[in-house]
Order: C-alpha cells, then sequence, then structure tokens
C-alpha cells in the first residue's frame, strides 16, 4: 500500500519535521501511525517529502524523519472542467471523483438551467466546501498536485475562458446535433483542454451559440447519457488515458 499523504504549507528539507494541528491529529489519532511507517509530505502544489515516522506525542503531534524531496512538474496537457452546478451534494461527489482521476482544474458555472444557486453567503460555503472536497480528495488518491477550484462563473466568464483554451469542448448530448465522440477527439500535444458540462437540463441554444463564437465544439461521451455529477469524471478519464497521463 501507498505511504499517506498529509499537507503542509512548505514541504521539509530534513532531516526532522513535526506534523501538527488537523493533520497531526489525523495522523496520530485517526490513522494511528508509528514509528518505522512512511508518509508523504505534500503542499498539494506538486512538490513532496518522503518521510518516515520517529514518534508520536500526545494527540497531535508526529515526529518524521525526512528521507528526501521531490517536485512533480505541471502536465503537458492540462485538463479543466467546467462544472454546472449540480443539486444537493452532488457537487460534492463530482468533485470528489474528478480529483480521484486526476483532473487539474475545476470551475463551478451557474448555468441558466441550474436549479442550485451561488449566491452570498450560500454561495461562499458551497465554493469552501468543493474545495475542502478537492482537498481531502487529493490526499485519499495520494495526489501531490491538487486541482485548483476557482471562482463560479458566469456563462459570459466561461465563454472567455473557453476561448483562450488550446482545446475547447462541449459536453452535448443532443441526438439531433451534430457532435463528435470524445474518445477519438485531436487533442493537442501540450496545453490546456476546458471541458464544459452542463446541468441535468443540459446546455441552453443560446448558450451552445455562445460557447460556439469562443471557439468550443460539441462532444459526446457514448450513447447513454450520464448525470452532471458523473459526466465530467468519466470525460476527464478518456482525456487522461488518451493524453498519454496514464501509461
Amino acid at each position: 500500500m501507498t505511504a499517506p499523504v498529509f499537507v503542509v504549507e512548505e514541504v521539509p528539507t530534513g532531516p526532522r519535521f513535526v506534523l501538527e494541528g488537523p493533520e497531526g491529529r489525523h495522523a496520530v489519532s485517526v490513522k494511528r501511525l508509528a514509528p518505522g511507517e512512511a508518509v508523504v509530505l505534500t503542499d498539494g502544489r506538486g512538490a513532496w517529502a518522503d518521510a518516515v515516522v520517529t514518534a508520536a506525542e500526545g494527540k497531535d503531534r508526529l515526529i518524521v524523519s525526512v528521507t528526501g524531496t521531490h517536485r512533480e512538474e505541471e502536465p503537458a496537457v492540462r485538463i479543466t472542467v467546467v462544472q454546472a452546478l449540480p443539486k444537493g451534494d452532488r457537487g460534492e461527489v463530482a468533485v470528489e471523483t474528478m480529483t480521484e482521476t486526476g483532473v487539474d482544474a475545476i470551475v463551478p458555472w451557474q448555468a441558466s438551467r441550474c436549479i442550485t444557486q451561488w449566491r452570498g453567503e450560500r454561495g461562499a460555503k458551497s465554493l469552501a466546501k468543493w474545495r475542502a472536497t478537492a482537498r481531502e480528495s487529493g490526499k485519499q488518491s495520494r495526489r501531490v498536485r491538487f486541482p485548483e477550484v476557482a471562482e463560479a462563473l458566469s456563462t459570459k466568464q466561461v465563454a472567455a475562458l473557453l476561448a483562450g483554451a488550446d482545446l475547447a469542448m462541449v459536453l452535448h448530448e443532443d441526438r439531433d446535433a451534430p457532435s463528435e465522440a470524445l474518445a477519438t477527439a485531436e487533442l493537442p500535444e501540450a496545453g490546456s483542454v476546458v471541458l464544459v458540462v452542463g446541468p441535468e437540463g443540459g446546455v441552453s441554444p443560446e448558450e451552445l451559440a455562445l460557447f460556439a463564437e469562443a471557439g468550443a465544439r460539441p462532444y459526446r461521451l457514448g450513447r447513454s447519457v450520464l448525470r452532471t455529477s458523473t459526466a465530467g469524471t468519466a470525460a476527464t478519464a478518456v482525456l487522461l488515458a488518451r493524453t498519454g497521463r496514464w501509461a
């Protein structure tokens, strides 16, 4: 089994480091790590250190010996998913599974057909939940570069994001509208891929037209229609496999 991951502000260079606070409490009181066990300390931005537990003190102090430091470079092809706001806790489900799969960035989108509305304090709390989910899922899946979760964007802001991408894509399931299979789409060897996932009610014709003006083309995953909370994960998996990130 791979070593558990803990998040630190700055990756230590050694030789001794004390993991404290919530992360230290989780390591000592929840994981109950013992001397000799391996851990990974990461800043979530690509830097990490291999370490070995030397002692546990109290309920929230883990003493480790740093054995090496490393850095994971930015991927050649960076994948961003623009996720329309789902109902209930399905937004956290989408963030969790996309993070585990390997997405690089997630952008919440207030689409016209979204039932959920992010406004004021509710919006701030929802965004905080998405970011906490990305962090915890990054740790669980042993990532050292966690996905960025941006502020929620309007449709016009999403169009601007698509216009700046090396490849702009919109998942669209309309049987009567021509679309290309995601599994056979021509992908760039380097640069940014931005993929829009619409709400349960689908992307509206007006939104599709605006995204098309920004250079985005419609794509489909397959014959079945996935829920908005799972479509982004499935699409990310297809793109990661095709760009060689899973090789």
